[in-house]
């Protein structure tokens, strides 16, 4: 079913590949008996949305799902597309949640650096709590790519160029370097500028943290399969985790490793091992059971359900071409919404007045921005005065939170 797999991943990608084939039904019958769900479909749950790993086309299932059952998403405060990452996630980062104005969310999804003890706050004690993992060879040439313009990729001219120098280039205190190094260690809370003579205990705390807080954790490389696994584990259809690709890059954009630095992903990629040690160890060593669902994920056949997925899912534009309007114009339209524009419209649809003072406040700070400078100063200056009297109504408004600010922080 799988080709064999990278020294790197093996044992996590085994351990997977091993839960979607236990999960192969014992004849053929089992298919009719699958028709009847023994289980009720989740709606707690909680999507650890990682960096360069499929994640946003994960978030537009998740999204779908919701929208379409009216399920309140623990959406960011201001109509942010993140949860404030990359600061650890805090309670108050969700809209609602200070002003107790939503009474239970059921979904949450957005990037945030985790902190469990603070989701916990926020999402019902029932929650189902997942991830996605992704080979990290691959990822980090993607990376590289997409956050070209971070410090520690300034002076690189290309991933070869940054692997040769990275112990030059790459400072902790720098703004965003965090994306070089250990990212998806660093998405789930851990410390990632770790030692590398420590590494086998950070590995070891990292696998054991995750695995008493998740409870299922896709692999990218695997999608298809993963789709099956999750869909099993939340009791949902087929119908419910069919998508497009989003948020994906063109293979002109792709560079291609030196064979030093892991063409052949088998061997061990020459520098690489200083940056993404805590990342590899987790994937090598995390492969125990459980670490992709197994059982509890929900079982159920895996490859049936893919070839009917993949017969969902033709290749071609993100156009949804001439289809009648209603429900089914709908479907499409929601698979090939992009992440901002989908995430603004569900803050819209939970927070219609909010949304509403927003759109106000930032036409606005338009308006000023468009003002000559003498005029936009004095402007400014009459804002900040009537802000800080307390006399003020506009101070009274801004300090019960009717008034939003544009630049609002938690």
């Amino acid at each position: 079913m799988f080709p064999s797999l990278p020294r790197t991943t093996s044992r996590l990608l085994s351990a997977a590949s091993a839960n979607v084939a236990a999960a192969e039904p014992a004849a053929a019958g089992a298919a009719v008996a699958r028709a009847v769900p023994a289980c009720q479909p989740k709606t707690h749950i909680v999507f650890l949305k990682t960096h360069k790993t499929a994640s946003s086309t994960i978030l537009n299932i998740l999204y779908r799902y919701g929208d379409s059952r009216n399920l309140t998403f623990a959406l960011p405060l201001n109509k942010h597309s993140q949860l404030f990452y990359p600061m650890y996630f805090a309670a108050h980062f969700v809209e609602g949640f200070r002003s107790r104005a939503v009474k239970e969310y059921n979904i949450m999804c957005n990037h945030m650096r985790f902190m469990q003890a603070e989701v916990k706050r926020v999402m019902p004690e029932d929650s189902f709590y997942f991830s996605v993992l992704r080979n990290p060879v691959s990822m980090m040439e993607s990376i590289f790519i997409y956050y070209k313009s971070i410090p520690a990729f300034h002076k690189a001219r290309s991933l070869d160029d940054f692997l040769t120098n990275a112990a030059y280039s790459y400072n902790t205190s720098q703004t965003n370097n965090h994306y070089a190094r250990n990212l998806l260690a660093y998405d789930f809370g851990f410390d990632n500028n770790n030692n590398v003579v420590d590494i086998e205990r950070q590995a070891n705390l990292s696998i054991s943290t995750i695995e008493k807080s998740f409870h299922l954790i896709l692999i990218s490389e695997y999608f298809d399969e993963s789709m099956i696994l999750l869909k099993n584990a939340l009791c949902w259809s087929l119908d419910d985790v069919v998508s497009f690709k989003l948020n994906s890059r063109s293979n002109r954009t792709r560079q291609v490793l030196s064979p030093d630095d892991g063409e052949d992903q088998s061997l061990e990629p020459a520098g690489l091992e200083d940056i993404l040690a805590l990342q590899r160890h987790v994937l090598e060593e995390g492969g125990g059971d459980g670490w992709g669902g197994g059982d509890e994920a929900g079982g159920g056949s895996a490859s049936g359900e893919e070839e009917s997925a993949d017969e969902d899912l033709p290749e071609g534009g993100w156009g949804c071409g001439p289809l009648p309007a209603g429900a089914t114009r709908k479907q499409c339209q929601d698979l090939i919404t992009p992440e901002l524009q989908y995430t603004s419209a569900l803050y819209t649809k939970q927070f219609p007045e909010l949304a509403a003072k927003l759109v106000s406040a930032q036409k606005q700070a338009a308006a000023i921005r468009a003002m000559p400078p003498v005029a936009r100063t004095r402007t400014e200056r009459q804002r900040r005065s009537l802000l800080s009297n307390p006399r003020s109504p506009t101070h009274r408004a801004y300090r019960n939170q009717t008034y939003p600010s544009p630049t609002r922080l938690p």
